[in-house]
């Protein structure tokens, strides 16, 4: 498994070098520079897409001045909402949404053999559990962009709250 440090967004866009402004949209692209992980920010009329060199991207938005970021519950109250989701056929896209944010998380990590392929049942994810001493395999579902924002608001609905 790679494990890199990503930084902190630098709030300016990397093509144009304008500063964001709060509430504004941007795209964070991560890329493989030497034995380097660079990461860069930039402003959505200045994104033309991930560059074939992309780890991965994301899209996020630049904090309103003086709102409260949503505060997380804590990880066994995601683990439990795993455990509820991950027998349940109608859930299984949750279910690797929802282990992909644990991982991203910290709470759960790949473990060695991260992906295998098991013949009736397609491609699995294996992750590791350190507060639990488990492994868990979780089928690794296509997710349509859409569904995964559905999925990720529904995640967001359950595990975050306004409170301080």
């Amino acid at each position: 498994m790679l494990d890199f440090d990503v930084k902190r967004s630098t709030r300016r866009c990397a093509a144009t070098s304008v500063e964001f402004a709060p509430g504004s949209k941007y795209y964070s692209v991560l890329e493989a520079e030497g034995a380097e992980v660079v990461r860069r920010d930039y402003a959505r009329d200045a994104w033309q897409g991930p560059p074939a060199s992309a780890i991965g991207w994301w899209e996020s938005h630049v904090p309103l001045e003086g709102v409260s970021k949503p505060k997380l519950a804590p990880s066994e109250v995601a683990l439990e909402l795993f455990d509820r989701w991950r027998d349940d056929p109608e859930h299984q896209d949750s279910v690797y949404i929802l282990a992909l944010f644990l991982v991203r998380k910290r709470v759960f990590r790949f473990a060695e053999a991260a992906f295998a392929t098991v013949s009736s049942d397609g491609e699995v994810l294996r992750v590791y559990c350190a507060s639990r001493a488990a492994e868990y395999d979780v089928a690794v579902v296509p997710v349509t962009r859409d569904r995964a924002a559905e999925i990720q608001q529904q995640l967001m609905d359950l595990l975050y709250s306004d409170c301080q």
